[in-house]
């Protein structure tokens, strides 16, 4: 990883060090518009090495949206390395198109099963340097590459260990074009992933597995830990700043930060039900278009739809790590009463800061009602690889009470 305001600027050096004669730069028009990816390319030309520029990645990658840009990738290339500049959106794509073009077969051969048959890369992937623009997905150091199945109205992924980038070049003068409900939505996904990978049930809990078994969410583990309780920290401090005020520098490095981190964190340890349950509320969305977005269509943004079922989801793991969940509220909270010693005070904590960024207060804001629990629990229950690292167990009556509980959080 490479940090720092002006780190963007030294790409092209680094792509040299790859042997990279020809690269693919990857974004989506909201970031193009802001003119970074232009800049990146132009210092990348300088160098002496060729870009050509995809610049339609689709804000929460569909599986129609990813199969163009793979066919894009395959007309245009080959190339010898490949740039994602943007949020998740960008950078997702960008690993999908890296394993298509290196690999045989196609898209859904390769997503998570039950939904894809989750087969694994045979060939070697091109280096990817990832460039967040955004604060919140930490892609730019997973191993995951996320998107929605349109025909299923249900949202999944590609999971391997080959997806991750070679290089994260982390720059936060890239995000002070962020609007503000992007900063929230971001941020809710940095503080979800730190705190599911902090409260996964503890890696030595599974059974063993052999080694081609081995799978990238393993469980929490001290090496995880560091990484989330430094992105809880980070979160405290700079959050509610970063939102109120894009121009506060230090907020917005922390925030860069903390996604990095939570990054480093969930893509080693895991995610749980607030995740699993995000990607059925974002796939079968109506009509709720968020400010800050793209209004030409319906979406909820990823971390948005985490944190919906957040406060309800920790309220219900709570007995599986009691004081985990107190850990992350006092991380979150430094100042919080030390009264505040149940299941109730992780929740509290959570619904304070997303009331004081604007994020919706509950499902029923973003157009959810009581006749839509079955179809989120049903979507959910497909992400046993994520539901099977939550500290407890969860049957469907179990995510049917935590969704019915987030229709209205405070």
């Amino acid at each position: 990883m490479k940090f720092g305001p002006g780190a963007s600027a030294e790409i092209g050096h680094d792509l040299g060090q790859y042997g990279a004669r020809r690269v693919l730069l990857v974004t989506d028009p909201g970031v193009a518009a802001t003119g970074h990816p232009e800049r990146i390319a132009e210092s990348v030309r300088a160098t002496g090495i060729e870009v050509v520029v995809f610049d339609q990645a689709h804000v929460e990658p569909t599986d129609v949206s990813l199969r163009e840009a793979v066919e894009f990738g395959r007309d245009a290339g080959p190339f010898d390395a490949v740039v994602a500049v943007g949020g998740g959106s960008a950078i997702d794509t960008a690993k999908a198109v890296n394993l298509l073009t290196t690999n045989p077969g196609e898209l859904m051969d390769y997503v998570n099963a039950p939904v894809g048959k989750a087969l694994a890369p045979v060939n070697p992937l091109l280096p990817l340097v990832a460039v967040p623009t955004t604060t919140g997905t930490g892609s730019e150091s997973t191993t995951i590459c996320v998107l929605d199945v349109l025909s299923l109205h249900v949202k999944t992924g590609i999971s391997h260990v080959a997806l991750r980038p070679r290089l994260a070049v982390v720059d936060p003068s890239l995000t002070a074009t962020q609007p503000a409900m992007v900063t929230a939505a971001s941020g809710m996904d940095i503080l979800c992933h730190a705190l599911e990978s902090w409260t996964a049930r503890w890696y030595a809990d599974f059974d063993a597995k052999t080694p081609e078994q081995r799978v990238p969410y393993c469980g929490a583990n001290p090496v995880a830990d560091m990484w989330s309780e430094k992105a809880m920290s980070l979160l405290a401090t700079a959050f509610r700043r970063a939102v109120r005020d894009p121009e506060d520098a230090v907020a917005r490095e922390q925030m860069a930060m903390a996604a990095t981190f939570a990054g480093l964190g969930f893509g080693n340890a895991g995610v749980h039900i607030p995740h699993a349950n995000a990607y059925p509320i974002a796939g079968r969305v109506r009509d709720y278009r968020p400010a800050g977005y793209p209004q030409d269509e319906a979406m909820v943004p990823h971390g948005m739809a985490v944190s919906l079922t957040a406060p309800a989801a920790f309220r219900f793991t709570f007995d599986g790590d009691p004081e985990r969940h107190l850990r992350a509220a006092r991380l979150l909270e430094p100042d919080l009463s030390a009264d505040e010693r149940g299941p109730d005070a992780l929740p509290g904590v959570l619904t304070r800061i997303m009331r004081d960024i604007g994020i919706p207060n509950g499902l029923a804001e973003i157009g959810y009602g009581a006749a839509d629990v079955d179809g989120i629990v049903e979507g959910a229950l497909q992400q046993q690889r994520l539901l099977a690292t939550a500290p407890r167990p969860v049957s469907g009556d179990d995510l049917a009470g935590v969704v019915g509980d987030s229709m209205e959080l405070w």
